[in-house]
C-alpha cells in the first residue's frame, strides 16, 4: 500500500505565498518522479511542477519564476513553494508520484488533493 499525504493548502490574498507538502509512505522501492498537478473548476487537470529522479525539474509556463518544487529524499517528501500567487492559481492541487512498490510494477499514485484559493 502507498499513501500520498498532502498538506499546506488554504486561502491567501493575491501576491501571497503558500507552501504545499506531499509525503509518500508505504512499501516503496524507488520513486521516479514526484510532482504537483492542479484542477480548476471546469478545467482539465494540468501539470504544475515535477521533480524527476536525478534532480531535474519541469514547470508549467504559467508558474515559472513564481513556484519552486523541491524534494527531501530521506523523507520521500516533495514541496511546492508558491509565491506571487494569482487568482488564476486557484484550484485543487494534487500530488502525484510515479514509483515502484513491493509486488507491483511502476505506476502512478495520487494524493487526495488540497484546495488553494487566491482572492483578488
Amino acid at each position: 500500500q502507498v499513501q500520498l499525504v498532502e498538506s499546506g493548502g488554504g486561502l491567501v490574498q493575491a501576491g501571497g505565498s503558500l507552501r504545499l507538502s506531499c509525503a509518500a509512505s508505504g512499501s516503496i522501492i524507488s520513486i521516479n518522479a514526484m510532482g504537483w498537478y492542479r484542477q480548476a473548476p471546469g478545467k482539465q487537470r494540468e501539470l504544475v511542477a515535477v521533480w524527476i529522479s536525478g534532480g531535474s525539474t519541469n514547470y508549467a509556463d504559467s508558474v515559472k519564476g513564481r513556484f519552486t518544487i523541491s524534494r527531501d529524499n530521506a523523507k520521500n517528501t516533495v514541496y511546492l513553494q508558491m509565491n506571487s500567487l494569482k487568482p488564476a492559481d486557484t484550484a485543487v492541487y494534487y500530488c502525484n508520484a510515479n514509483l515502484r512498490r513491493i509486488g507491483r510494477p511502476q505506476g502512478d499514485y495520487w494524493g487526495q488533493g488540497t484546495q488553494v484559493t487566491v482572492s483578488s
